[in-house]
């Protein structure tokens, strides 16, 4: 027989829960032109350029328009990097304005506090995803060769970021830590990540070290789910990711726990 403190503590914890996603999404919504006009105008530039200038000389990839080939990679580039931006600055700009504290000493427990960041990252992810959707739509067709993956490989994408910006944002000392992963690592990676070709274009060497960038097998399993093209096995794309999101959360809460980057 459940005490009357149980229903009372869920409650709680759904209030708390709702608060903290209420409070991210409002947060995108607010600053618009910071989370939604740049990616929408970057966007537009590399379909300008890579799109209709350079890929009509390129001509055809994987049997598609060079645009049509690499309209999914710039989507996904761009929720990769909104949703893994919007953790990081938000739960860093809790750390730096003190009021973490708050947040960490209510009854509100530390998976659903992940939850609760994860959710505002992914909003921001899939919301400037489908922004970009509609400018592609204004330079290309695009062919949906299975919806479900398209949705459930953005989905797991965007957790993954998500989750990756908060660990960044609870090591990160100072605002220079929460930009240096996002110049120096993570643009790399999704450059080199088949965005903008397939790697059966590279020596044999370079396409063995292209399979180890995780950001590849997102790339293409999306990919997959416009033009059914795929440089990877779509099934082991799905493990890297799910593996990740499991692996990841996993460690957010236990350095929530443990109070690493909170409580020094």
């Amino acid at each position: 027989m459940s005490t009357p403190a149980e229903p009372n503590l869920a409650h709680t914890n759904l209030v708390g829960f709702n608060t903290i996603v209420i409070r991210e999404f409002s947060r995108i919504v607010r600053i618009w032109s910071q989370t939604v006009v740049p990616p929408a105008i970057t966007a537009t530039l590399y379909f300008v350029i890579f799109g209709s200038l350079i890929g009509r000389r390129l001509g055809d990839m994987g049997g598609y328009t060079y645009i049509q080939y690499i309209a999914p990679g710039l989507i996904m580039m761009q929720v990769i990097t909104n949703s893994y931006g919007n953790v990081v600055s938000s739960f860093f700009g809790a750390k730096f304005g003190k009021h973490i504290e708050e947040l960490l000493v209510s009854p509100l427990p530390n998976w659903l506090i992940v939850a609760g960041y994860v959710v505002g990252g992914v909003s921001r992810g899939l919301v400037v995803g489908g922004v970009v959707t509609v400018i592609t739509l204004i330079f290309t067709h695009l062919h949906v060769h299975d919806m479900l993956v398209v949705m459930s490989a953005v989905l797991l994408s965007s957790i993954v970021f998500s989750l990756l910006g908060m660990i960044n944002a609870i090591f990160a000392k100072n605002f220079d830590q929460i930009t240096f992963i996002p110049t120096f690592v993570l643009t790399p990676l999704t450059y080199l990540g088949g965005v903008f070709y397939t790697i059966e274009m590279l020596p044999q060497w370079a396409q063995h070290v292209s399979h180890a960038n995780p950001i590849l097998y997102m790339v293409n399993a999306f990919r997959f789910g416009f033009i059914g093209v795929s440089d990877v096995n779509v099934g082991f794309a799905y493990a890297i990711m799910i593996g990740a999101v499991v692996v990841l959360y996993v460690a957010c809460v236990w350095l929530l726990q443990r109070g690493v980057g909170t409580r020094e």
